[in-house]
């Protein structure tokens, strides 16, 4: 509402039928050259174009070019393996081993959340990850030392839908029309999360029991990176950067750390050999 109300007002409260893909041009570019963010300008085309789409059912059709707002090139806060150990040590039960398989595997917080029992080998050791960011699968590590953890986590997570079921629910969400083709799968133990919900939850007609809620990951680590009196800011997002960094001052080649970490573009993957201990090129400081 904010959006198109100023998109409004830029063009001189003319309606938006009035208004055409030159006058959106016109808007995004302003808001550019006011030096806005891109992901701002992207919040705004998005909001205008759900506005003749959606509420005026207008087609704009291609908006062509206009101004595109600058990315920021910013490098990642990445914490040393002294401060994640110590951060750890200030967590526990289910938070720590979410926030342990971030830092361990280099998961985003909601494909930790959002894994299903199925996607746990560990035989061959290693974590399938479910559409993640761009809906791609991929396969991550799983850390040996998580193992013992995990086994853990999964009896409980099998001995609660034995309740669940014995009590008439038992059922998980499952992801667009799977629960059509396999009616039965929301049943099925290989389906449940690995971090199930404390609650069960109404969705769309079926009592479901969903995952683990964001919040209480990230909180946990608010309190946490304060107890440990870290002086960087440490996040679910920072255990990533801090995997992937502490991966590439091990020797892991950066091809390898683009797939662990589900990147598409091999540019995103190089940003972290600006901030590893040994750097891209290997350069050590004459003063060292």
């Amino acid at each position: 509402m904010g959006w198109i109300a100023r998109y409004i007002r830029f063009h001189g409260l003319r309606h938006p039928r009035e208004l055409d893909a030159s006058h959106l041009r016109g808007f995004l570019s302003d808001l550019a050259l006011q030096g806005l963010s891109a992901s701002t300008q992207n919040q705004a085309l998005n909001a205008i174009a759900f506005l003749y789409r959606r509420v005026l059912e207008v087609e704009l059709g291609d908006i062509g070019t206009y101004e595109r707002a600058k990315k920021p090139r910013t490098l990642p806060e990445v914490l040393s393996r002294d401060e994640v150990r110590r951060l750890l040590a200030q967590m526990d039960g289910l938070p720590w081993l979410v926030a342990s398989l971030l830092y361990g595997s280099g998961l985003r917080l909601l494909e930790a959340l959002a894994l299903r029992v199925k996607d746990i080998d560990f035989e061959r050791r290693m974590i399938i990850v479910r559409r993640g960011k761009g809906s791609k699968d991929r396969i991550t590590l799983l850390p040996a030392a998580l193992q013992p953890p995990l086994r853990r986590q999964l009896r409980v997570v099998a001995e609660r839908h034995v309740r669940d079921v014995e009590l008439g629910f038992g059922s998980a969400p499952l992801p667009d029309a799977f629960d059509r083709k396999s009616p039965g799968a929301a049943q099925q133990l290989g389906w449940q999360f690995v971090f199930p919900a404390r609650r069960r939850c109404e969705l769309h007609g079926h009592v479901v029991r969903g995952h683990l809620h964001c919040t209480a990951v990230q909180r946990a680590l608010a309190e946490a990176a304060h107890r440990a009196d870290l002086p960087k800011r440490a996040t679910a997002h920072t255990l990533r950067h801090s995997f992937a960094t502490h991966l590439l001052e091990s020797g892991t080649d950066v091809r390898t750390l683009q797939r662990l970490l589900g990147h598409s573009d091999l540019r995103t993957t190089m940003i972290y050999t600006h901030i590893a201990e040994r750097g891209l090129f290997g350069v050590v400081s004459p003063l060292d």
